[in-house]
């Protein structure tokens, strides 16, 4: 063991010595949505990190994916987006079933969940079948019932503090959940804390992503990528606005997965939307190229929980906008457009929105479009793109949580 300390992400709650020659490590990984390409990328990233990953996980749809990376997973059953209690049901049975999936968990050093309905299953598999395994909490959005004030907000919360005693790390993919949510509420006292970015990955095994930039033909019409997880009716409601404004000269391009329970007819409100256009789902990593190559800018914007989720979060697509060059769109008010200011990257706005964006996209020019492409491109690559050396820290992180010399601060 080197008494060698690394930060490998720009968060000082973070220090974690790095166990030199770490040997494979089992990481169970429990999912909420196996069919999530975030899923897949942390996967891949535990993979090219030196991990052997197991999976298991509800899925959304009617059919779990067969291979998540070389890996088959176990599917613990089917879930859908705002359905509370069918999810705590499901979970609910998955924790009395966990004798089915012992072998699952055998020879683990550490169980990763994917939020808290995950990481309940979790630590009831570490009691059970991996004494000597740490348990990871991942805790990539908070929910607004977790912010309620009322029963089950309250409810909810307490259970969380309870199952962060039987943690050994919090990993969180933006510093302000710990500002605004973990530490403001404590639910997480005296838990260490990770970093980890949504970047997508420099994949030693794949063609490398960066390589693949490609810069559109400069505007009008100006093409705005909206990509990801389609959920936030409000942001539907001013592109819709602002490209009926511009008549064609600003144009928004819509792929991902839109979740049915926030829009109603989503295929009939882009329909009646001129200059809006919905172009289905898309292969990530494999796809980022070509998709965002066609985007002059990137909507980073997300109102789904505001004032809460949205004003923390940092999208996925902030970081594949950003690698691919296509200039991101953001509020001046949330976190994402304080990373934003920080890195003089991308084009910021406040209230009114749609008066805003319109102002810019009249006063746009091929020289000020060129600028910011230009200053989009001055952060260091690993600024958007996660590389080797990263994935192999965080898994010599995990590897070491319960390492005789290196101790939980929980």
């Amino acid at each position: 063991m080197t008494g060698r300390t690394a930060q490998f992400a720009p968060c000082a709650r973070v220090s974690f010595r790095i166990r030199q020659g770490v040997a494979a490590v089992k990481v169970v990984y429990l999912v909420h949505d196996l069919g999530d390409a975030a899923v897949r990328r942390r996967v891949r990233m535990l993979q090219i990190g030196g991990a052997e990953v197991a999976l298991a996980g509800f899925r959304r749809g009617e059919a779990a994916p067969e291979v998540v990376e070389g890996v088959t997973p176990v599917d613990l059953g089917r879930t859908h987006d705002a359905r509370m209690v069918q999810r705590a049901l499901s979970v609910g049975r998955s924790w009395a079933e966990l004798g089915r999936h012992a072998e699952l968990f055998r020879g683990a050093r550490v169980i990763m969940a994917r939020n808290l309905e995950m990481l309940l299953l979790a630590t009831g598999a570490r009691d059970r079948f991996a004494p000597d395994a740490a348990v990871v909490y991942e805790a990539l959005d908070i929910h607004r019932l977790m912010l309620s004030d009322g029963a089950p907000g309250k409810l909810l919360r307490a259970a969380e503090r309870r199952l962060a005693q039987a943690c050994d790390l919090l990993v969180v993919s933006s510093p302000a959940f710990l500002e605004h949510y973990f530490e403001a509420r404590g639910q997480a006292a005296g838990l260490q804390t990770l970093l980890i970015e949504n970047k997508p990955l420099d994949d030693p095994e794949r063609p490398p992503l960066a390589a693949r930039r490609v810069e559109p033909v400069a505007g009008p019409p100006w093409r705005i990528g909206w990509f990801g997880a389609i959920r936030c009716p409000k942001s539907l409601a001013v592109l819709s606005e602002l490209a009926r404004r511009m008549d064609g000269a600003v144009e928004v391009v819509i792929r991902g997965r839109p979740t049915p329970a926030q829009f109603g007819d989503f295929e009939g409100l882009v329909a009646a939307a001129p200059h809006v256009r919905f172009e289905g789902p898309y292969r990530n990593p494999e796809d980022l190229a070509a998709i965002y190559g066609e985007a002059h800018f990137t909507w980073a914007i997300d109102f789904y929980e505001e004032g809460q989720n949205s004003s923390w979060l940092l999208p996925n697509r902030l970081y594949e906008g950003g690698l691919f060059g296509s200039v991101p769109l953001a509020l001046n008010a949330v976190e994402t457009g304080r990373k934003l200011e920080r890195l003089g990257v991308g084009a910021r706005f406040g209230e009114p929105l749609v008066d805003q964006l319109e102002r810019f996209f009249r006063g746009l020019t091929a020289t000020r479009y060129a600028q910011l492409r230009a200053d989009g491109a001055r952060p260091p690559l690993e600024t958007w793109l996660a590389r080797p050396e990263e994935c192999r820290a965080v898994v010599a992180a995990l590897a070491g949580l319960r390492a005789d010399d290196v101790r939980s601060a929980a």
